[in-house]
């Protein structure tokens, strides 16, 4: 009766276009290269290091497990073909599998379900597939070997063919469901076998069919059973399977009909099987298949925009002024200039009242600050010389931040955060944010080192000091010569000595000219320079305001915006690898 219906169902095969839809996606023109395919593998496995830390990881498994199984598989035999026998129980797939390898290897039963492990038939000699079966997992007592001297050539043609009867993936035991989705992922081919009773089934297209629509190079529909329809049925399930196929996004796909019990029904079957082997493109058409399947899912995390390289402008400057507010540089600003005017006013002033500076304490040495020339032996200060080429690095004494300076900082640091993530796939964001936080707490003590090793422009005495200085020192002298010219007449007249007569500037004395006229040009002195020590500090105050800018500008830069910008540049790279990973 099977052999009397045979002929129908190769008949209906015809009419649905069986055979021409099987060469169509057999055909050498879907060729994968094997060189463009492990390009596009390592160009996966960059991007993996690239946003490796920045993105969870539970978004990165099913790359991670490309890569691991492809290079896995590479590496193991590319002269086998791992093809495996899918389907819901009673689908007769272990019949099939018996009947491909035209032995009764796989039980068959009627108790469901039958089949509670893979099994293999390996065509061509067992040790050359051993290695990939044990990286499929398939026990050794369920391995068994097709091609005998016996066959002769008769099954030459699908010599590299290995053959796995899985488990049914609607068992009523999870393990076989388990393992039957973990071999999925390993084959390199799926034929998935239905019945005329539950093609239809909801879980084998939307569990397992519709999940595959990535792979249509390497999948293939059975319709086994075919020989329990009436001939005028067969068309018309096949169509209906078809329109159920088109829906899960497998248009396209092979689709045959079968008859396990009769040998002449499994020739379309056994052809498409043979093409596969000889092709021995199974494996990267599979592989092809699982990076683009990878890729579409990655493709959401790495937008089409523009890559950036850092937060703009003004979002840097808000930045710069909140860390210098946040570090005390207006404090420092006005104790440089300050110590200018002490300073100036030490080396500068009237010699007599010098001392009395000395004992008031230099602004900068408050501040645990450099002195002049390092260690303000014209200022008072007792700071030691720094060693030569070094810049003291020692903890200031400035007052910590307020609490309304911190938060200005948070938001500063938040608003780097969020200029520089504005419009990035969800999760980079994220990334942003911790990247720009991740140094927080190391920013107190590198703002304090920063402002304690810039040059505040203050050490040194000036040319005009010296200068005015000497001025001061002759004019006191000449007031002091004066003084005691006065003195010394006087206590001659005093003791009855013959006066001692001097020369005279018109009618005044020389000794009165050169006291009151160095008192008067001190005074004068004093007088025209103090404007000037005013200016010159001010000019020191802003200078020194612009140094500190600078360097902490600098600290921005290396504990904000740097690591903002490491980000940033990952996801340029991850962009460029993605693209990289995409089919042509």
């Amino acid at each position: 009766m099977a052999r009397a219906r045979r002929p129908r169902v190769r008949e209906a095969g015809t009419v649905t276009g069986l055979v021409d839809r099987v060469r169509q996606a057999f055909r050498g023109d879907q060729r994968v290269d094997a060189d463009d395919l492990v390009a596009r593998l390592d160009a996966v496995r960059r991007f993996l290091q690239v946003v490796d830390g920045h993105l969870p990881d539970t978004q990165l498994v099913p790359a991670h497990t490309l890569v691991e199984r492809a290079g896995a598989r590479l590496a193991l035999s590319r002269d086998h073909t791992v093809v495996a026998l899918a389907g819901a129980t009673g689908s007769g797939k272990s019949s099939l599998f018996n009947a491909l390898a035209r032995m009764d290897l796989s039980p068959v039963g009627v108790r469901r379900p039958t089949t509670g492990v893979a099994h293999a038939c390996v065509w061509g000699p067992l040790d050359g597939a051993n290695r990939l079966l044990d990286w499929v997992g398939v026990l050794p007592r369920h391995r068994f070997v097709r091609e005998s001297a016996l066959d002769g050539d008769d099954e030459s043609a699908l010599r590299g063919l290995v053959l796995l009867d899985l488990p049914d993936f609607d068992s009523v035991q999870r393990s076989h469901q388990l393992e039957v989705d973990r071999l999925l992922g390993l084959v390199d081919l799926v034929v998935w076998v239905v019945d005329p009773q539950k093609y239809a089934d909801r879980l084998i297209h939307s569990n397992y069919l519709r999940e595959f629509h990535r792979h249509k190079d390497v999948t293939l529909v059975v319709l086994n059973q075919a020989d329990r329809l009436a001939p005028a049925e067969l068309p018309r399930v096949l169509d209906d399977l078809r329109r159920l196929l088109d829906d899960d996004g497998l248009g396209g796909v092979p689709l045959l009909a079968t008859a396990a019990l009769d040998p002449s029904g499994m020739g379309e079957l056994r052809e498409a099987l043979e093409r596969t082997v000889a092709e021995r493109q199974a494996v990267l058409r599979r592989l092809a298949g699982d990076a683009d399947s990878v890729v579409a899912g990655l493709a959401e995390l790495v937008g089409p925009d523009t890559p950036r390289s850092g937060p703009d402008d003004a979002t840097v400057r808000s930045l710069t002024g909140a860390l210098a507010e946040t570090a005390g540089v207006p404090a420092v600003a006005d104790a440089v200039g300050q110590a200018y005017r002490h300073r100036a006013g030490a080396a500068t002033g009237w010699p007599l009242v010098r001392g009395w500076r000395r004992l008031r304490p230099d602004p900068l040495r408050r501040l645990h600050l450099a002195g002049p020339d390092g260690a303000g032996a014209d200022s008072g200060s007792a700071l030691p010389p720094p060693d030569a080429g070094r810049k003291p690095l020692a903890a200031t004494s400035l007052p910590d931040p307020t609490a309304a300076q911190r938060s200005a900082l948070g938001l500063a640091v938040r608003a780097v955060a969020d200029r520089s993530a504005a419009g990035l796939p969800a999760a980079w964001p994220t990334a942003v944010t911790t990247a720009a936080r991740s140094r927080l707490v190391d920013l107190p003590d590198a703002l304090d080192r920063a402002v304690a090793g810039t040059d505040l422009g203050v050490t040194g005495r000036p040319l005009w000091w010296r200068l005015v200085g000497a001025l001061q020192w002759l004019v006191t002298v000449a007031a002091v010569a004066g003084l005691g010219w006065l003195v010394l007449g006087y206590g001659l007249r005093a003791l009855g000595l013959p006066p001692l007569d001097g020369p005279q500037v018109g009618r005044v004395p020389l000794p009165t000219v050169l006291l009151l006229g160095g008192l008067l040009a001190g005074l004068l002195l004093a007088a025209v320079t103090r404007p000037v020590i005013r200016w010159a500090a001010d000019r020191a105050r802003r200078q020194a305001e612009r140094r500190l800018a600078d360097a902490v500008a600098g600290i921005g830069e290396e504990y904000v915006v740097a690591p903002v910008r490491t980000v940033l540049g990952a996801y340029a790279e991850a962009g460029t690898a993605l693209r990289a990973a995409t089919r042509d």
